[in-house]
Order: C-alpha cells, then sequence, then structure tokens
C-alpha cells in the first residue's frame, strides 16, 4: 500500500478503502456542528456574540462546536446571576 500520492496519482486511490474510516468522522462532526448550532440559536437571547459562536461553529469544524458547548454556554451562568 502507497502511503504517498502525487497530484497525477489520485485517480488511483482506493477511495473503498478509505470511506470507512472517513464517513464516521465526518458524521460525527456534522451532527456536533447542528447541535452547537440549535442550542446556540434557542437560547440565543441569553447568550452573548451570537454571530461570532456561529462563525466559529461552521468555519472551524470540530473544535469550533467543542469551545461553545465548554465556554459559550457559561454566558448563560451569568446572566442568570446578574437577573436575580
Amino acid at each position: 500500500m502507497q502511503l504517498h500520492f502525487g497530484i497525477n496519482e489520485i485517480s488511483e486511490i482506493d477511495w473503498g478503502f478509505f470511506l470507512p474510516i472517513i464517513i464516521p468522522f465526518f458524521l460525527v462532526t456534522l451532527l456536533l456542528i447542528m447541535i452547537a448550532l440549535i442550542d446556540l440559536y434557542r437560547h440565543r437571547s441569553t447568550r452573548q456574540n451570537v454571530f461570532l459562536w456561529t462563525l466559529l461553529i461552521i468555519f472551524f469544524n470540530t473544535i469550533g462546536p467543542i469551545l461553545y458547548f465548554v465556554i459559550g454556554r457559561r454566558d448563560v451562568n451569568e446572566h442568570a446571576i446578574r437577573n436575580k
């Protein structure tokens, strides 16, 4: 099995071998993006920087949703404390 391919050899790649490896990662990334965007827009009245989080989630595919769930959801707690 050849590990390095040139531009001319791309048509010779056995995609049937790589697709079962690539598709689960693609689906998990797509699922993370969708869940993060749904959560962001359901709670957009209590979140800060909604537009910035949207861009981060979409353009930084895997790390964007993870950062949103770790950092971006803290906005809800800060607003809840301020409103009491």
